[in-house]
């Protein structure tokens, strides 16, 4: 397929956004390029599903539109893996439920990839609205325009591009497989730093909705009583650690032609991962002597030597000081 030719399919995952999903649903389909539109509810029981087939039973228009419905609420990661090979574009372009899409999005992410051969996986800036469509400040660390693998090794915190923003070639997904772990946005971001280079447009092609049903906020326990934040969080970032490093390593063993400074570097976001889990675990059901271990092997790591340093620090303080409870 020619640069110049490329299709696109949104995928617009959706669970338990029936406040949501019309707004969400209007600016999918009013995309100024035409797209394939695949609207998949992971078997939420709030009339999302419901709602999704009911504007799609009137529209006429001219993307090609479906609404499905997982049998089983599968989780995020595992929804991705259902929904991916049902699209057909040569670009897949990742929306949720309770998002708005701007309508030039698809088209400004087309260009993009068009303008940039290499580049495998993009994300983009962004509005951020709460649960009634007014301005909300999100916070998100800005990421480089183009980057690869070296900035994951270098930047100290394990953070990959926004999924809401993201979109990818479709070799990012089937050149490997199935995406293991829980979630699917930095485990897609490393794929296309394996494959190529990743862009973050500096334009805003979304309003990104931050709510205390939303997926981010379940991941990182916003709205959870503060007692059992810290410690939820920690539990839910170790198993989504542990997951993007098994994905990773599991490309890795895919990819025997890859240069060896590229393979170390991968190799290096691995054991980062991996460390960072270990650490966690530790802070979190362990006694103080069992932090060491993974403390001394993040000090050995550019990227992880700050926030190793710290932990070193919280080997003298009650944990309780920290949002930890325990021994």
């Amino acid at each position: 397929m020619s640069e110049t030719a490329l299709s696109a399919s949104i995928l617009l995952l959706c669970y338990r956004d029936a406040p949501y999903i019309r707004a969400a649903l209007e600016s999918a389909l009013a995309q100024t390029v035409p797209c394939e539109i695949i609207v998949s509810n992971d078997c939420s029981d709030d009339g999302t599903f419901e709602l999704a087939q009911e504007m799609v039973a009137n529209y006429r228009g001219p993307h090609r539109v479906s609404v499905r419905r997982n049998e089983h609420n599968l989780g995020v990661a595992a929804h991705v893996n259902a929904a991916v090979p049902l699209t057909h574009g040569d670009i897949v372009v990742m929306m949720a439920g309770d998002d708005v899409s701007y309508p030039h999005r698809v088209a400004t992410i087309l260009d993009a990839f068009r303008r940039r051969p290499r580049a495998t996986v993009l994300g983009s800036d962004f509005d951020g609205i709460d649960e009634n469509g007014h301005a909300r400040e999100v916070s998100f660390r800005q990421r480089p325009e183009v980057f690869g693998l070296d900035y994951y090794v270098s930047i100290g915190r394990l953070i990959g591009l926004l999924g809401a923003a993201m979109a990818f070639r479709r070799e990012v997904f089937e050149r490997f497989g199935p995406l293991l772990g829980p979630i699917e946005d930095n485990a897609l971001s490393l794929r296309g730093a394996l494959l190529g280079e990743c862009l973050n447009l500096r334009q805003r092609l979304l309003q990104y909705r931050q709510h205390a049903n939303s997926v981010s906020a379940g991941v990182f326990a916003r709205h959870e009583p503060p007692m059992l934040r810290m410690q939820r969080r920690y539990e839910r970032t170790i198993r989504f650690y542990r997951g993007t490093a098994d994905d990773l390593e599991h490309c890795l063993a895919q990819m025997p032609e890859l240069p060896p400074r590229r393979r170390g570097l991968a190799r290096d976001i691995v054991s980062m991962y991996r460390i960072e889990a270990d650490a966690r675990e530790a802070l979190l059901h362990k006694a103080r002597r069992h932090w060491l271990k993974p403390i001394g092997r993040g000090l050995l790591h550019l990227g992880l030597r700050r926030k190793s340093a710290e932990r070193a620090l919280k080997l003298f303080v009650p944990r309780r000081w920290f949002g930890l409870y325990g021994r």
